[in-house]
């Protein structure tokens, strides 16, 4: 692990922060004794990270007033999604911010003649600016005329980092969390498409880190945070999570077109390379590398004390019985 902060505490200022990653950027900041200031809407998380000062503000509605004072040596934009977010925040903070941290996206890199390993000089998808709509279509694009507006008002004090599949305890999404609680029931275990598919998640707290380590190195540049260190596949993901649970399971492949779209982390053939990125350049400046077995077992216990809610994707148990039967 690298040198925590030095003499003298950083000051940081989130762009939101009481959410899944922010959240985790927040618990790493304090943990090297950086001095955190939040910026958000204070609706989420309000009993969150007590003693650090608040600034209350709406990015959709461009209410940035509270941010017209202090100085902050960086800025982590977490909930930056379309250009005028982006735009709006840097005009507020001018130089008042000495690095500009902007969370981006996969999403942003072309989806076809892709290679497996592909590095952070794989070509971006073009920007898009006539929309605020966010779909599958717009999202990628979206980020890259982030990214675009925040090297070109910061050059060389912008940092980029690009997560793929985030995933961890306090998961708002069910991409993990689903093949989690599954694979705990045990018994066949229906899987749409191939059991051979590629996958990367990044632990949260793993991301958080590399987050925090490149501001305090102030180092610039584009950077991949992906996961775990191994590489693995959706049957090797599906049977770890059976072995950290105790349960057995017999991984049974169905017809992808049988289940409803955008199924947890189940991507078509044709995009199979990126689920393959490389984490090199992350790593060499401090992305660590949990065991999927370890993210793995912390989102199993985070599940089973918040009661196992229903989630939003994947299959019912009675959905799953009758696509076996």
């Amino acid at each position: 692990m690298r040198v925590p902060l030095l003499s003298g505490a950083m000051r940081i200022l989130m762009l939101g922060g009481t959410s899944f990653v922010g959240r985790a950027i927040v618990d790493d900041a304090l943990r090297v004794g950086a001095e955190v200031t939040l910026f958000s809407r204070g609706r989420t998380g309000a009993d969150l990270f007590p003693g650090v000062p608040r600034r209350i503000g709406d990015r959709d509605t461009g209410s940035y007033a509270a941010l017209r004072d202090g100085s902050w040596d960086a800025v982590v934009d977490v909930s930056g999604y379309v250009p005028r977010h982006v735009g709006q925040a840097m005009e507020v903070l001018g130089d008042r911010v000495g690095r500009y941290l902007f969370i981006s996206s996969h999403a942003v890199y072309v989806r076809t003649d892709v290679g497996p390993d592909s590095n952070e000089d794989t070509p971006r998808r073009p920007p898009v600016r006539d929309t605020e709509e966010l779909n599958e279509d717009t999202y990628g694009p979206l980020k890259v005329a982030c990214e675009d507006d925040v090297l070109a008002r910061y050059g060389s004090r912008a940092t980029i980092v690009r997560p793929g599949k985030v995933a961890g305890p306090r998961d708002v999404q069910d991409g993990l969390t689903y093949w989690v609680r599954r694979a705990a029931r045990g018994g066949r275990v229906a899987l749409p498409g191939s059991p051979e598919q590629p996958v990367q998640v990044v632990d949260s707290r793993d991301l958080a880190r590399l987050v925090v380590q490149l501001l305090v190195d102030d180092r610039p540049g584009a950077f991949h945070a992906v996961g775990p260190a191994e590489p693995t596949t959706m049957t090797g993901l599906i049977t770890t999570c059976a072995r950290v649970a105790g349960s057995q399971v017999e991984v049974v492949p169905v017809p992808a077109e049988a289940v409803p779209p955008f199924f947890p982390l189940i991507r078509p053939e044709s995009t199979w390379p990126t689920q393959q990125r490389s984490p090199a350049r992350a790593r060499a400046a401090g992305l660590p590398a949990t065991p999927l077995a370890v993210t793995v077992a912390d989102v199993l216990a985070w599940d089973r004390e918040r009661g196992e809610p229903p989630l939003r994707h994947g299959l019912t148990p009675t959905e799953e019985a009758k696509l076996l039967a």
